[in-house]
């Protein structure tokens, strides 16, 4: 996959505050890039970086082969974006707030807003007024001026917020099939891990304003530790069993009503087996590894620098 965007030794200070220190990011065509950290990690301050919001105090950005230079612009034609709360003319309705937009940004293909709206679910309201839209709803209008003259690349900010669990789910599925369809290249920051990890293909981890890694997700799932986790109501018995019976070596109980065997030598079947026997009552028994938040937390904690891996 060819790189989209490139940055090496991106900075961005603010007085004698460094927010953004030395980021080198490489997002492919064709990829979901997840950008990963706390707040005021640095992630919206790279993203505007990239659009020419923000000036870099350092380093450089190559957007599509070419270097980003001071008050370049021709590069915003094929970049949609949502950054942060988007903001909309609240009186005119949603389909007169895209025409404004396509029509700025020089984008005239036919029946282009209305596919934009079935996309995010809002055909039926597209000659409502945005000031009767919920907090979820312009969200969804935000996405679709973001997507709606087909970007090569997409910058999302935060773009499930505001969104009820349904809403997710779909927003996950389109950008999955944005990815797919238009080989667009996509980086979403987020907070809610579990989110990124369904769709992300890359993730970079970034917490003090360093990006501390930036790994395939292929990557992070082959190193993540496998463990089978067993809940029960008898956390005691079943800890006595494992060690004492089937000779289970490593364990850890997690709360007050779950094991993890991080032995992973016996089947779950197995395992199963052996707890019913003793009359351990086992109210589940799943193979599992550890979650990109675990991960993520891991890094964060770390907070050592590591080198790139695709």
């Amino acid at each position: 996959m060819k790189e989209l965007v490139r940055t090496r030794q991106l900075t961005k200070s603010y007085g004698p505050a460094e927010v953004v220190s030395g980021v080198n990011m490489n997002l492919r065509r064709g990829e979901i890039y997840g950008f990963l950290g706390p707040n005021g990690a640095g992630k919206s301050t790279v993203m505007k970086m990239l659009l020419g919001l923000v000036k870099p105090t350092g380093g450089e950005i190559e957007i599509f082969g070419e270097k980003l230079l001071p008050g370049s612009t021709e590069h915003l034609k094929r970049i949609g974006h949502l950054i942060e709360t988007p903001v909309f003319y609240e009186k005119l309705t949603a389909e007169q707030n895209l025409e404004l937009h396509t029509e700025y940004m020089g984008y005239y293909k036919e029946g282009a807003i209305r596919d934009a709206l079935e996309m995010v679910q809002l055909a039926a309201t597209y000659d409502k007024p945005v000031k009767q839209f919920s907090l979820g709803m312009k969200q969804r209008l935000g996405i679709a001026r973001a997507i709606v003259t087909r970007p090569e690349l997409l910058l999302l900010d935060e773009p499930i917020n505001g969104l009820d669990p349904e809403g997710i789910q779909a927003m996950r599925q389109l950008f999955v099939r944005i990815r797919d369809e238009w080989g667009t290249a996509i980086l979403i920051s987020s907070h809610l891990l579990s989110e990124v990890e369904q769709v992300a293909d890359t993730i970079g981890v970034i917490d003090g304003g360093r990006l501390l890694r930036e790994v395939s997700m292929e990557t992070v799932h082959a190193s993540t530790t496998e463990y089978v986790e067993i809940v029960t109501s008898n956390v005691s018995l079943a800890a006595f069993v494992l060690v004492d019976t089937l000779e289970i070596e490593n364990i850890k109980q997690m709360g007050d009503n779950t094991i993890r065997i991080y032995d992973t030598k016996l089947s779950p079947e197995v395992l199963a087996k052996g707890l019913i026997a003793s009359d351990v009552p086992i109210q589940s028994i799943n193979r599992r590894h550890h979650s990109l938040e675990e991960y993520f937390f891991d890094m964060i904690k770390g907070g050592n620098e590591h080198v790139a891996t695709h």
